[in-house]
């Protein structure tokens, strides 16, 4: 009896690293291609590579309304005219990003999670293709769906605050 304890506890973490092994391989894959985007409009990545604060969203605003949300280890883009930008995401506090985006480019936007007193504290800041393309393999798009029903969801909540 004891031998075939000793035997199932020596292989336990053998059985336990294979499905680690497994989704190490699998997030080992090629980056995302991020399309160009439709002539004459520019678009921004946002994303967020898997770090410390996982239950914290990046949400995304730009004039107060939400256009985008984005988890640990996941990405959306936002299509948009070219010219001047700000975006601004908050928990405990606010941070805010100014772009430029140029017709028919891309631009990458990192979100990160710092330390913050009762909560995480997202940071906007710019980024490049290349980070981007270092980390997309093991990150996802946001859900469109779930995206949707959580900007909806903030739009309602906006039309019901008093107005300041």
């Amino acid at each position: 009896m004891i031998k075939r304890l000793l035997s199932v506890a020596l292989a336990a973490p053998a059985l336990l690293s294979a499905p680690a092994f497994a989704a190490e391989k699998e997030a080992a894959g090629e980056p995302v291609v991020i399309p160009a985007p439709p002539a004459g409009q520019s678009q921004i990545v946002f994303f967020r590579p898997s770090a410390m604060g996982m239950a914290i969203s990046c949400n995304i605003r730009e004039n107060g309304k939400m256009v985008g949300t984005t988890n640990n280890g996941r990405y959306f883009v936002l299509t948009t005219t070219p010219g001047a930008h700000t975006f601004t995401t908050k928990s405990e506090a606010t941070d805010t990003l100014n772009i430029e985006a140029e017709a028919d480019e891309t631009s990458y936007v990192k979100c990160k999670i710092a330390m913050g007193i009762m909560a995480g504290r997202p940071n906007l800041s710019p980024s490049t293709k290349e980070e981007f393309d270092s980390k997309s393999a093991k990150m996802k798009p946001s859900d469109p769906e779930k995206m949707a029903k959580t900007i909806a969801e903030d739009d309602a909540k906006q039309a019901a605050a008093p107005a300041k």
